[in-house]
């Protein structure tokens, strides 16, 4: 389902918990970007993915590790690559400490297995530096399985990831695809009610490539 060129985002995303639920294994519906970078990162990718940025304003433990397994598996269906994880923060493997810190290092404990289930590489906690950067990575950490070649980057909160996609874009001249919801039982998609054609069939295109695999 594509929709919304004349309802909100609200009533959209309503209308797709009412009616169809999340997928099996999944507690939280979210969204991601993928972002279709100027430049591709210092590992070589040229199109990446940011959740969540439009759905879930401040989630739990628990449902960033729900994002970051519908990002990694949006990831995958839209651009054929294998996702490679990381959840953000501004500590990278306890060089800072605090609640916000202590919620992403809880999220990551709980997604060790359900990854690894999947077979999908994860890492965290750690800044966006060492997730992006291999020299920095590498510098920072040294034992991790992602040392700055993620292609996925899960924010700790709605705040973070907008500010992050919305720099992205304008300074970073990437183009922003979405925002894709997912964790829906099926493939549904939200237009802006300021939806160009263009904005339409785009978004049909991602939701077909979405509802390959449900």
């Amino acid at each position: 389902l594509v929709a919304g060129s004349i309802a909100s985002t609200g009533d959209m995303l309503r209308a797709a918990f009412h009616t169809l639920g999340t997928e099996k294994g999944v507690k939280t519906a979210s969204s991601c970007f993928i972002m279709d970078l100027k430049r591709p990162t210092a590992s070589g990718d040229g199109v990446v993915a940011f959740g969540d940025c439009a759905v879930i304003p401040d989630p739990t433990s628990e449902q960033l590790v729900d994002i970051a397994l519908a990002t990694a598996k949006t990831y995958r269906d839209l651009t054929g690559n294998e996702p490679k994880v990381a959840f953000l923060s501004y500590s990278t493997k306890g060089s800072a400490g605090g609640p916000l810190v202590e919620k992403v290092q809880k999220a990551v404990e709980l997604a060790r297995p359900v990854f690894a289930e999947n077979g999908i590489k994860m890492d965290g906690e750690m800044q966006f530096d060492a997730a992006v950067v291999p020299s920095v990575g590498q510098l920072k950490n040294p034992n991790g399985e992602i040392k700055g070649d993620a292609n996925v980057f899960i924010f700790p909160d709605l705040q973070s990831g907008n500010i992050g996609y919305k720099i992205a874009q304008r300074f970073g001249e990437a183009d922003a695809i979405g925002p894709n919801l997912q964790g829906l039982a099926k493939a549904m998609n939200d237009l802006s009610r300021g939806c160009s054609a263009e904005d339409i069939v785009g978004t049909v295109c991602v939701t077909i490539l979405q509802s390959v695999n449900k």
